[in-house]
């Protein structure tokens, strides 16, 4: 019996592949991804509510994502609430905010592609971004999550000088929820 575990135990340690992209590498682009949301806006930051995370995902890719809030609203006993024109304010400084979040997606998506060289050319790279609101926000065309999703060969391509800002643009898939 106990050769049969310590056989199976052998063969499990042997058929287990390393992983395509260390643990490290991950740990990298979560710092990467991390220090652009830091450094968004200094004077008027995005509130970061997790540490970036970053999987590999067997024929797929890499995933990296995150939780902010485009804007920092604070309620204190001293403002237990916002008027209907300071709701309006916060939900038009967010939608302000949104063509500078995507840049800084795609300048994430670019920049892990140089990372990833271990990453086959046509797995994906992805970033993905989930998007906090208050209960009491006015959510009017205002996305949830933002994913962006491109083939590393396009991305380092693009990092190359191969392509194009219109082709890398048009490489990236964008789900909004």
């Amino acid at each position: 019996m106990r050769r049969a575990l310590l056989l199976l135990a052998g063969v499990a340690l042997l058929g287990a592949a390393a992983p395509r992209v260390s643990r490290q590498v991950l740990q990298n682009l979560e710092r990467g991804l991390d220090q652009r949301v830091q450094q968004f806006s200094l004077d008027d930051p995005i509130e970061v509510l997790g540490p970036a995370r970053a999987l590999y995902v067997d024929k797929f890719g890499v995933v990296i994502s995150a939780e902010v809030n485009l804007v920092v609203t604070a309620i204190t006993p001293f403002r237990p609430q916002l008027s209907s024109d300071q709701l309006d304010k916060l939900r038009a400084k967010k939608i302000s905010r949104l063509p500078a979040l995507r840049k800084m997606m795609r300048d994430t998506l670019v920049s892990a592609a140089t990372s990833l060289k271990t990453l086959g050319p046509d797995e994906q790279i992805a970033v993905g971004l989930t998007l906090f609101h208050r209960p009491f926000e006015l959510r009017q065309d205002l996305p949830s999550q933002i994913v962006m999703q491109a083939p590393r060969r396009v991305l380092a391509d693009f990092e190359a000088g191969k392509l194009q800002t219109a082709a890398l643009d048009a490489a990236i898939q964008e789900q909004v929820y």
